[in-house]
């Protein structure tokens, strides 16, 4: 298999590891507060929304050090058990306890931090600057496709159910559990690399095969990153993306988990209301495969960058922000186990509701493809710590954003939203116009990024 293979092999193994994994994890990110409010054990008291909020806070704090941690025990390994901590935290929705609920999230979200830094690194480093755009549209593609699959399960699993009993809530938890292992399992086979880079990009290139060294050389490495992070969060290209980044962790938290419990809650929809949560998270995934396929296979072709993807992103999510005002009750994120009965500016309608969660996995998909290639383009050579400020960023955002989730009506959480999403696009083009001006002063074609 010759090098290029290879690493095209690499890409496509890690989007499936990831595609299971996530598979199991976003299934259950969207179903958690809804299943949560159904539990008869009246010993349980956790929350959906806050432990997410714990989730990302932590995982944000993590990222401080999880370049450190890549370095000294190599981004397979860093990849393998933190999918065996993603796998830990389904398995507690089988027999819901409240301190295991909680413990369980602190741990995931340190596994998170590490599970992408490893990631960031690994697409930078079987990728180079013509096929960085192309890779990152592969990736996200494939690790979109698990917003599809699981909740495929769940709409046809829990058709025609008001109620989410103890056998349903165990039979779909113990699939999850099975499946995010299989992700696991699946880290292995990505394949060590020949060296075949430039002596400059030596350091880069072993950090991912995860070549054995003297500990001191590794924990010289780990020092390194973490300096290298704090160094790099400070630069005027990484504090403008930051913008941009706070964006996407707030549109995270709310088409993963505040849209679908949204859905679920409005009595208006019938014995529909808890299939559909299932199809809500169907249509984010295709909305997210249709524009990493698209988005990856024209990012060669591209003479443009990356700035029109991020308005196209822009335009569809605030489309998406205005349909969903007018069809969803104010407050439906807060409900009680009973639902809302509240009616929004229109009768609140199935074919609406669904078609704005495509929109919003489309744009969702603008805005993260062009993030993850601008990275990968911008700090080739310092994939690890970018990729680390990047998920710091947006988790804490996320985190935020699952905070106010239990107590902000519809109205205030779609107008924050537009308020970051509008500053965060600015923000971008102001870093790609700059990375296109400094390519063009060096004779580079701009279509090339």
């Amino acid at each position: 298999m010759s090098p290029e293979s290879k690493k095209l092999f690499n890409i496509i193994i890690l989007g499936v590891s990831f595609m299971f994994i996530f598979t199991a994890f976003q299934t259950c990110g969207n179903i958690a507060q809804t299943v949560i409010t159904n539990l008869n054990n009246t010993d349980f008291h956790g929350s959906g929304y806050t432990s997410m909020s714990i989730i990302y806070g932590v995982f944000s704090a993590s990222n401080l050090i999880s370049p450190s941690v890549v370095a000294i025990v190599g981004p397979q390994l860093s990849m393998v058990v933190s999918g065996i901590f993603y796998s830990l935290y389904i398995a507690v929705f089988i027999q819901p306890a409240t301190w295991a609920f909680y413990t369980a999230s602190v741990f995931i979200g340190i596994a998170a931090a590490v599970l992408w830094t490893a990631q960031g690194n690994c697409l930078t480093v079987n990728s180079d600057g013509n096929t960085i755009g192309r890779n990152s549209g592969v990736f996200w593609a494939l690790l979109q496709s698990s917003l599809f699959f699981g909740n495929l399960y769940i709409y046809f699993a829990w058709q025609g159910k008001t109620h989410i009993s103890e056998s349903d809530r165990r039979t779909v938890f113990i699939a999850l559990t099975v499946i995010s292992l299989v992700g696991t399992v699946l880290f292995f086979l990505i394949r060590k690399q020949e060296d075949t880079k430039a002596p400059g990009e030596e350091d880069s290139t072993n950090e991912i095969l995860g070549d054995s060294s003297s500990t001191e050389n590794k924990m010289t490495r780990a020092v390194a990153a973490f300096k290298k992070s704090i160094k790099l969060s400070f630069t005027k290209e990484i504090m403008l993306l930051s913008v941009t980044t706070a964006y996407t962790g707030l549109e995270l938290t709310f088409f993963s988990g505040v849209y679908g419990t949204c859905i679920g809650a409005v009595n208006r929809f019938g014995s529909e209301e808890k299939s559909l949560i299932g199809l809500s998270g169907i249509f984010i995934g295709v909305g997210e495969i249709l524009g990493g396929g698209i988005f990856g296979l024209l990012s060669k072709n591209n003479r443009f960058g990356r700035n029109p993807i991020v308005m196209l992103g822009i335009v569809v999510h605030f489309i998406a922000f205005y349909l969903i005002f007018f069809n969803m009750p104010n407050d439906a994120p807060i409900a009680p186990m009973e639902g809302t009965d509240d009616v929004a500016y229109m009768v609140p309608s199935k074919e609406v509701a669904i078609f704005c969660s495509f929109l919003l996995g489309l744009g969702d998909s603008c805005f993260n493809t062009q993030l993850l290639s601008i990275l990968g383009f911008l700090y080739s050579e310092d994939s690890a710590p970018a990729f680390a400020i990047f998920k710091f960023v947006q988790s804490i955002c996320a985190a935020v954003a699952y905070f106010y989730s239990n107590y902000f009506l519809l109205q205030w959480q779609l107008l924050i939203m537009v308020v970051v999403g509008f500053f965060g696009t600015i923000t971008f083009f102001t870093v790609e116009w700059e990375a296109a001006a400094a390519l063009v002063a060096r004779g580079s074609d701009y279509s090339s990024i």
